[in-house]
This record gives C-alpha cells, structure tokens and sequence, in this order.
C-alpha cells in the first residue's frame, strides 16, 4: 500500500526551514507518511525566481517542482496563510490529484473582508517597515505579529530567521507581488470535493480568526480553533496541529496531548 504524501506549504515571504521541528512532529503523528515542503517561487532556494501574481501560477509553480522531483499525486495539503490559498486553488482545479487538504490560519474573498484578512491594527507597522525598515526589523516584526508564544522575543529563533533571510533574500518586489497574489485571489463559493480541515489560532494578530470560522461555515467543513495559538499555528502548538490532523485522519494518536482545555469547534 502506497503510504500518503503530505505537501507542507508556507505563507508569504516564507521558506521550508520556517517550518522548523514541524515535519519531523507531523510525520510521528502519522506514521509511514512522506513530508514535502516545497519553496513557492521567491522564497527559500527559489528567491531568485519571480514570485507569481496570481495563486493559480503558484499551483502551476508547485506541480511543475514535484512532478520534476517524481513526487506522483494523490497529494495530502497542509497550508498556512497564503499556503492555504494555494492548496484550495490546487484543489478546486485538480480535484483528482488532492486527497484531502488542512488550512491553516487562511483567509480568502469573497468570505471574508479585507480589514479581517490582514488586520488594520498593523496597517502602520507594516507601512513603516516597507519604507524604513531593514532585514532585521522585517524578521523581528513578522515574529511578534505571527506568534503568540514567542511575541515577546526569542533571540535564538530570530537569528535563525535572519540568517535564513541573508542567505535566501526575498526581494521587496517579490514580497509585493506575494501580497497581490493574495489580495487578489477569490476562492470557489463552494467547497472542493475532497474533505476539509479549517484550523486556527484565537490569538493570531495578523489574520483574524474568524476569517476561518466564516469559511469553515460557508463550505461546512470541520473546524478546530486553539484558544491560545497565534498565526503560525506549527510554530507555537505544532503537537497539538500534527495530533488534531492525526485524529481528524482515524490515526492512533502517538502523544496524548492537553487538548480538551485548549481547541474549540468553530461555532
């Protein structure tokens, strides 16, 4: 029996090293499974490239890069942030080729507005770091804003991001043309064939959570919210991601963890 391929798929600006232990925790979570983490183009090993305007190309990017790589489909899609707009377009155009998808902390028109999808309480911070702000302060921010276990600090982490920044660049183009791609995209009224699973975190401060709430509604599929969890939902409760997937699956949980205190259905 063939043993299922879980494609791991970032956000904006992000890489496969910023998935940090979160590979190696989903696959004791489900054992026998291959992890894939491909770089969309613009990031990672692929920051030289043109980022895509249009999520459409970055599914096409995706396809050509596991397809070289003879990583054969059915897929199963884990995604985070601009990562789940993408596998819902995957989705939603190669029904066949998915198995199943996971959407992390994502937000997509027409089902919700855009003051929502990027909150407007940051509009600022992110302006002044467009204009004035340095690689540095670009990691530092995007650390406070995206997690909530770490938003105080946590130097060794934001070494490792600024070393992956330095030596894999994302240009401020590519970074704008991410954003487009993202600002832009509207996800089919209906849900894709295959099942759902919505995940979120109550505390993200770049997305509001209800972005996912409202989705998982409109499309009817499950829906678990971690109460204390920011946006990066594999960085601060990457356990309790991997065993809420591998419950969801019918998979006999490797590691019991404290769940019952802190995930929500979506209501």
């Amino acid at each position: 029996m063939t043993q299922p391929t879980w494609i791991l798929l970032r956000g904006l600006m992000r890489e496969q090293r910023h998935w940090g232990d979160f590979p190696a925790t989903l696959a004791r979570a489900l054992p026998g499974a291959s992890i894939v983490t491909p770089d969309l183009p613009g990031n990672g090993r692929r920051h030289a490239q043109d980022s895509a305007t249009r999520v459409a190309d970055m599914v096409a990017a995706c396809r050509q890069d596991l397809s070289a790589r003879g990583i054969a489909a059915p897929y199963h899609l884990l995604a985070l942030s601009l990562g789940g707009m993408v596998a819902v377009e995957w989705a939603s155009r190669y029904p066949q080729e998915i198995a199943r998808c996971v959407l992390l902390n994502t937000s997509m028109r027409p089902f919700n507005p855009f003051y929502r999808r990027l909150r407007w309480q940051n509009y600022g911070a992110l302006l002044r770091q467009l204009l004035l702000g340095d690689q540095r302060s670009q990691e530092a921010l995007i650390l406070r804003l995206t997690s909530r276990r770490h938003a105080q600090g946590n130097a060794a982490l934001l070494a490792d991001w600024c070393a992956y920044q330095q030596e894999y660049p994302v240009s401020r183009r590519n970074a704008l043309r991410q954003l487009l791609s993202a600002a832009r995209y509207r996800a089919p009224l209906i849900r894709p064939a295959m099942p759902v699973l919505v995940m979120a975190g109550a505390q993200d401060r770049l997305v509001d959570h209800r972005c996912s709430q409202r989705l998982a509604r409109a499309w009817q599929a499950d829906c678990l919210i971690h109460r204390d969890a920011g946006h990066d939902l594999p960085l601060d409760e990457g356990e309790w991601v991997a065993q809420s997937v591998a419950r969801w699956l019918g998979v006999d949980a490797a590691v019991h963890d404290k769940t019952s205190t802190t995930q929500s259905i979506c209501q």
